[in-house]
């Protein structure tokens, strides 16, 4: 086999994504919480990077000053260039900047809403300091007769609880961590079991119910039955097999299965610890006359501008060495180059977004009108071949943001969904299905509830022709039971 070198000249297409591309890609698919946070780590990287107050107007004969001290600084540096090409014959490799190129006004994008147009939020009335579980149940082991050693094997229990209050640990288990007796462990288990919430500490759903059955005082034997034996007969309802297999009349069966629906199958849920936070919408739509006007909601977030203090370190680098100068202008160079393309960024997310709610709007008019039922199919083409933009951008855009409109808030990408032909007036959007298989059921009889073929011809008479599957899979996506357990028999 023989080995011999060549050359290949190959011409190929490739994508580079230039630092200031990927900051743009990535801000625009930040939330707004996540848009904040970016900004001030950022404002904490770049000493050239500055908020303004909410009382500070334009800045725009500062930023004139700062692009002519900038520019004297560019043509001093360009003379020493020249300078040196002539001393040398050639250039000393030193690339060129375009200061001016990066320092323009960065206003806001169309209308805006932002703290100075109105009175903030008031976070006093919507965020509040809940009390967890455990702190709850520690209070109360606190107030009881524990000993030391209880006490102990107490914090095990109650450190070993899930969020709806079920024991996750054994009791092998919690005895090998405390060096204590299996009986000694069930004897403190069971003393944490009357603490409030009742059914607290169950080890299963059995437990927790008879814990509930015991604590209420209900002497009726049909409900501990029940519980311990029929539970799987209970959840389908089947109240006949279990009067049947009882030997009791239908009647008590009735009455016991409704105390036990009374009692609480989660009863740590009510100390949930999960922080319920408000959404704010990027964009606000509000109706004028027949027209709509976007407001871009700019509350909250931090304004910025290049700092004017840099003009005072720039004119004293002359006094310094050689060295040392150069590497303060590169320095202030790319600090102000990466603060410019972060304003930019922004300025561009804010335009993209301003751009992409205009074009929803343009589509579903009539929703915004008049409601659901009047959502239309959309898909992200449509949206993109509007604007003329990738579909890959709108959906980075419709990600995470939200809107604030006369129907709601909704997350932008609410207004995009398929389609499901009509037998006439054209196609309707699988959402407005939705709600009205969700009306369908509200309006049902209690005790006798829509099967799924049911409400297949009720859609049939509304032009909305759809298989049963369909149905049944828009019904478990809207978490609505099948017909069997939505029966009430009392």
């Amino acid at each position: 086999m023989a080995f011999e070198l060549k050359q290949n000249l190959k011409l190929t297409q490739q994508l580079i994504m230039t630092p200031q591309l990927q900051q743009a890609i990535k801000l625009l698919q930040l939330s707004r919480q996540e848009l904040i946070e970016t900004i001030n780590q950022e404002m904490e990287e770049n000493p050239l990077l500055e908020e303004l107050s909410p009382d500070e107007g334009s800045d725009e004969e500062d930023q004139a000053d700062i692009v002519e001290d900038i520019q004297s600084v560019e043509r001093e540096e360009i003379k020493a260039v020249e300078r040196a090409k002539e001393l040398t014959g050639e250039g000393d490799g030193r690339e060129e900047f375009d200061w001016a190129n990066y320092l323009e006004d960065y206003g806001s994008v169309g209308v805006t809403y932002g703290s100075r147009d109105s009175e903030a939020t008031s976070w006093d009335n919507i965020l509040t300091e809940t009390e967890s579980l455990s702190k709850h149940l520690m209070w109360q082991m606190n107030l009881s007769s524990f000993t030391e050693n209880e006490v102990r094997v107490g914090t095990q229990i109650i450190g070993n609880l899930d969020n709806n209050g079920y024991l996750c640990a054994t009791v092998p288990e919690i005895m090998q961590l405390e060096n204590v007796s299996e009986e000694f462990v069930e004897t403190v288990l069971k003393k944490v079991q009357e603490f409030d919430p009742p059914g607290i500490a169950a080890r299963n759903l059995q437990e927790c119910l008879l814990i509930q059955s015991r604590m209420l005082g209900v002497k009726n034997k049909i409900i501990e039955i029940i519980i311990k034996d029929y539970l799987k007969e209970l959840e389908l309802k089947n109240y006949v097999h279990i009067a049947h297999k009882l030997k009791v009349p239908l009647r008590e069966v009735e009455m016991a299965v409704l105390l036990i629906s009374g009692m609480n199958p989660k009863p740590g849920s009510i100390y949930s610890e999960e922080k319920i936070q408000p959404i704010i919408p990027d964009a606000y739509l509000i109706k004028v006359g027949d027209e709509y006007k976007i407001i871009l909601n700019d509350d909250g977030l931090p304004r910025l501008r290049i700092s004017n203090f840099y003009r005072e370190i720039m004119a004293g680098l002359t006094d310094h060495g050689h060295g040392e100068e150069e590497r303060g202008k590169k320095y202030i160079k790319d600090k102000v180059q990466s603060a410019t393309w972060l304003i930019k960024s922004i300025q561009q997310r804010q335009k993209t977004i301003y751009k992409v709610v205009e074009s929803i709007v343009k589509f579903q008019k009539d929703f915004f009108d008049h409601g659901i039922d009047f959502l239309k199919p959309l898909v992200l083409h449509d949206i993109a071949a509007d604007i003329e933009m990738h579909e890959s951008t709108i959906s980075r855009v419709v990600n995470n943001k939200y809107v604030h409109t006369p129907q709601g808030i909704f997350e932008m990408k609410y207004f995009f969904g398929s389609s499901i032909k009509r037998t006439s007036e054209g196609n309707i959007a699988s959402k407005s299905v939705k709600e009205e298989i969700r009306q369908i059921v509200n309006s049902e009889a209690s005790k006798k509830p829509y099967s799924d073929c049911e409400i297949v011809e009720i859609l049939r008479t509304k032009g909305i022709n759809i298989a049963r599957r369909t149905v049944a899979k828009y019904r478990d996506m809207m978490g609505i039971l099948p017909s069997s357990k939505r029966k009430k028999y009392f």
